[in-house]
């Protein structure tokens, strides 16, 4: 993988090198801007969704599933953690498996990622449409919601154009705005949970289980896109491993609360919920919906920030080494910023979510995650196995291959409860990924 684009002799690289590749972003990202953008993203469009759905599904039960969910990623994280200390350029899991495993393996997993991105994104902006017009019902018809779904992406294009330290602060900023009600209602919301529709009731049908458990892997995804633009993060050796593991700590602690809190305020009332974490809040406090609410779209917002924030990055990435025109490897001569890999990703999410559905989406982008999830971790025990080290003193596994063995039997699992039709989806993504890079490598081929 290429990185830097500094001269062998120390020198000042020349003005058309200084914006092409690693060398031309800026380090400016520390361990809380990092750590807020893991939160900012993970807590984005699921758990305003999932307490309605898991309820659907597993009934009194559904909190087990988070408990669950957070058992699988804890080994995800660590392994994220190890090899994110030991692959620092810009690219996450694309950059991970291919330092570990070549070009062709990193191709395909920062492909499969990015359109887990563009899904999720457009699913999460599909939502955000809907919490509006649970407030705003005109927003429910097609001209006012595209308009409102353009707009949203249009303003976050311009807040991430001009500078990585702007999108930084605006994404810590939408970070506290969206988690401080949603931890007073996490917290305080206990104290009004009737605690009979929280008893066990068992699981269900295996395939409840195994759809719920996918939706809880999206719900707790977003670290593997936080950590792409880890060429912008200041001492990633010791910032990384400590950025991710607070988060995850946090992001599980605040759903297992809020999954309590909806099911003991709302009962049997809770999987017809279009906005349940707003209905909670009302239960509660009247005016608490509304607030939720408003939450929601803070949350949701933050979200495609982040998302569009990490995931130009991305394509930065790809176009850096090779796999895109050359253009998506530069940036801005002012702000250095990767425009081209910025209007993009949000073209290409706005078009998916104006005819978008946050739950067909979801459910594809939470297995091809478990799949990313899978290679990120086999990535980390070669990764340590082989000494891979770039800045720094690097986090190391316990136990050699134990905690990525742990990690990837976990996502095997829930990945054998998944319908064909999900499979069916993924499979052809595939297909297309390695069209797609074998078409490249031909253009390549050619231009050399």
């Amino acid at each position: 993988m290429s990185t830097a684009a500094t001269p062998a002799d120390g020198s000042a690289p020349a003005p058309s090198a200084a914006l092409q590749g690693d060398a031309a972003l800026v380090r400016a990202l520390g361990p809380f801007q990092l750590g807020a953008s893991i939160i900012n993203i993970i807590v984005g469009a699921g758990i305003f969704m999932l307490p309605a759905l898991l309820s659907s599904r597993l009934a009194g039960a559904a909190p087990l599933a988070f408990i669950a969910g957070a058992i699988a990623i804890v080994p995800i994280a660590m392994c994220f953690s190890a090899v994110g200390s030991r692959a620092a350029a810009t690219g996450g899991p694309y950059t991970y498996v291919g330092a570990a495993y070549g070009a062709f393996a990193g191709f395909i997993a920062g492909a499969l990622m990015w359109i887990c991105n563009t899904a999720s994104s457009a699913g999460v902006a599909a939502a955000l449409a809907g919490q509006v017009a649970q407030a705003w019902p005109e927003f429910a018809q097609p001209l006012p919601r595209a308009l409102l779904i353009l707009g949203v992406y249009a303003s976050l294009f311009a807040l991430n154009a001009f500078g990585v330290k702007l999108g930084a602060r605006m994404i810590v900023l939408l970070a506290t705005l969206k988690l401080t009600p949603l931890f007073l209602l996490a917290s305080l919301g206990l104290l009004f949970v009737d605690w009979q529709y929280v008893a066990w009731s068992g699981i269900g049908s295996w395939s409840a289980m195994g759809s719920a458990m996918v939706l809880v892997v999206f719900a707790y995804s977003g670290m593997e896109t936080a950590l792409v633009p880890t060429g912008e993060v200041r001492d990633p050796s010791r910032h990384v491993p400590r950025a991710t593991m607070s988060a995850i700590a946090i992001v599980v602690l605040l759903y297992i609360g809020l999954q309590v809190v909806c099911q003991g305020t709302l009962g049997a009332a809770l999987p017809a919920s279009g906005a349940p974490i707003a209905d909670a809040a009302g239960a509660i406090w009247a005016p608490g919906r509304a607030l939720l609410l408003i939450t929601a779209c803070v949350s949701m917002t933050g979200f495609l920030m982040g998302n569009l924030f990490a995931s130009s990055r991305l394509l930065f990435a790809l176009g850096r080494d090779g796999y895109l025109p050359h253009a998506y490897g530069r940036v801005d001569a002012k702000h250095r910023v990767p425009r081209l890999a910025l209007f993009t990703h949000a073209a290409v999410g706005a078009a998916l979510a104006l005819g978008g559905s946050f739950e067909s989406l979801a459910l594809i982008s939470g297995g091809a995650i478990c799949l990313v999830f899978a290679a990120v971790s086999i990535a980390a025990w070669r990764a340590q196995r082989i000494d891979l080290r770039e800045r720094g003193e690097p986090f190391v596994l316990p136990g050699g291959p134990i905690v990525p063995l742990i990690a990837v039997l976990t996502m095997v699992a829930i990945l054998a409860t998944m319908t064909l039709r999900e499979w069916t989806a993924i499979g052809a993504s595939l297909a297309v990924l390695v069209l797609v890079y074998a078409v490249l490598r031909a253009w390549r081929g050619r231009l050399s």
